[in-house]
């Protein structure tokens, strides 16, 4: 495949995805199938599936999409806001908070978190991304399989019942958020 065939593949790849997020905005995550989604984005069924072998491949990709842009803001913020201070909880709650406003001010986002939607529970429980990213910013020297899907819970608990807030956030996270040992 030469250069120029990789980038339209790209290109056609980000087409599929910025249409899928349309019609989640639209209808919710589980709303929308793979024809509308093909419709959505000027594509044959055939062209969407030679991208995304299912729906759970497409929801997948969006998601890992949003999450490595959230991810570059949070690292931003997070650099930002602990340069001078190398205390590890301050680290955490320093990346959860910046993680919470990404996520928020990307409002294409809601329908992953409101109501009930399981996929993104899924979404978090399942991605290597999302979960190294987590592991990342919770490294202490010792490995801590269930910290970083306790971290997980915290955001998708705070995205779903936002705290009154950003102070009452930022309280509860300071006492409750676990420290990495």
């Amino acid at each position: 495949m030469s250069w120029l065939e990789a980038e339209r593949s790209e290109l056609a790849a980000e087409r599929i995805l910025d249409a899928a997020g349309a019609l989640f905005v639209e209808r919710g995550v589980d709303g929308p199938g793979m024809d509308e989604v093909a419709r959505a984005a000027g594509c044959s069924r055939a062209t969407l599936y030679r991208y995304f072998e299912n729906r759970q491949a497409l929801i997948h990709a969006f998601a890992h999409r949003e999450a490595r842009s959230i991810t570059a803001q949070v690292a931003q913020a997070t650099a930002r806001a602990t340069a001078e201070v190398s205390d590890p909880r301050r680290r955490v709650v320093e990346a959860v908070l910046a993680c919470l406003a990404a996520v928020r001010e990307r409002h294409h986002l809601t329908a992953w978190y409101a109501g009930d939607s399981t996929l993104l529970r899924e979404v978090l429980r399942d991605s290597p991304l999302i979960r190294g990213t987590a592991e990342s910013y919770l490294a202490s020297g010792e490995e801590d399989p269930d910290l970083a899907d306790w971290v997980l819970r915290i955001i998708l608990s705070f995205l779903t019942e936002p705290g009154e807030d950003a102070e009452a956030e930022r309280r509860l996270l300071e006492r409750f958020l676990p420290v990495p040992r």
